[in-house]
């Protein structure tokens, strides 16, 4: 019997317990930090803060935060940081956004072990225990895809062109639209998707192999897609997020779909994708 009372008065012990501390690992090229939680929470530089419209939830939260530049000592407007969350999302920032002095201002939310997170939803995790949010993201239009959570490295990286040639577009002048299409995919799609098999993410198919959405959804189809993707197809599981005129104007949209359709004629197979052109 006092071991049946002592199992169960171990069991409720370890119920009532907060939840463990994480580790943010940071990478800006010259070391490598690892942030625990407690220590993040006993900087001086924490506030408690407002989301009115938080892009994870939905809904308004309040978040104990540090503002994110205190992390980056050594990063420069021309730098380029990689998210990594634990679920494999994968968004690529311009640190010019994250080092702003004015507008939109980007702050890492710490999950405070003794006062979890809501659950994202029934039988998921929270989105902690780091996340990256914005208040006034209005201010310098900064996308849902830019708001990664369940965070646990973030990490200094070169251009993205140069990591991942095979996404480049062809030679065309530096304004055209396909060039502009391209960095709009850069900040709209290449945190779920990769392209010729290269980059990061590993949530979303290739959007070039084995084919580009442009050659089998007509334009008007993609274009419903990309600005609600349930109206297209009904699937409550789909992880895709909508983007509407805030997030994606028309303008970017069809500088989106004229990149899509130029790598259409560009494909590089994953074996080919580090090596010689294939010619395409």
């Amino acid at each position: 019997m006092r071991s049946m009372l002592c199992l169960l008065s171990l069991c409720l012990l370890c119920l009532a317990r907060p939840a463990q501390a994480a580790e943010l690992s940071v990478d800006l090229g010259h070391d490598v930090h690892a942030y625990r939680t407690e220590q993040l929470l006993q900087r001086p530089e924490v506030r408690s803060i407002e989301i009115p419209a938080d892009v994870a939830y939905h809904q308004a939260m309040r978040y104990r935060a540090i503002p994110l530049k205190v992390l980056l000592n050594g990063v420069n407007g021309d730098d380029t940081l990689l998210f990594v969350a634990s679920d494999g999302f994968a968004a690529e920032i311009p640190a010019a956004l994250l080092l702003h002095p004015h507008g939109s201002q980007a702050w890492l939310a710490i999950e405070e072990p003794a006062h979890a997170w809501p659950a994202l939803s029934e039988g998921k995790p929270s989105a902690g225990p780091f996340y990256l949010v914005w208040t006034d993201p209005e201010a310098m239009r900064i996308g849902p895809e830019q708001w990664p959570f369940q965070l646990a490295a973030i990490r200094r990286l070169a251009p993205v062109a140069e990591r991942f040639p095979a996404i480049r577009p062809g030679t065309s002048p530096g304004d055209s639209a396909v060039n502009r299409g391209f960095a709009v995919f850069q900040r709209t799609c290449f945190a779920c998707h990769t392209l010729n098999g290269q980059g990061d993410a590993r949530l979303g198919p290739d959007l070039n192999i084995p084919h580009n959405p442009t050659e089998y959804l007509r334009a008007d189809l993609l274009r419903a897609y990309i600005r609600d993707p349930q109206s297209l197809r009904q699937w409550p599981q789909a992880r895709m997020p909508g983007f509407n005129q805030q997030a994606l104007s028309d303008a970017d949209l069809d500088a989106l779909l004229d990149y899509l359709r130029h790598m259409a004629g560009r494909k590089r197979p994953p074996a080919q994708a580090d090596g010689a052109p294939s010619g395409k």
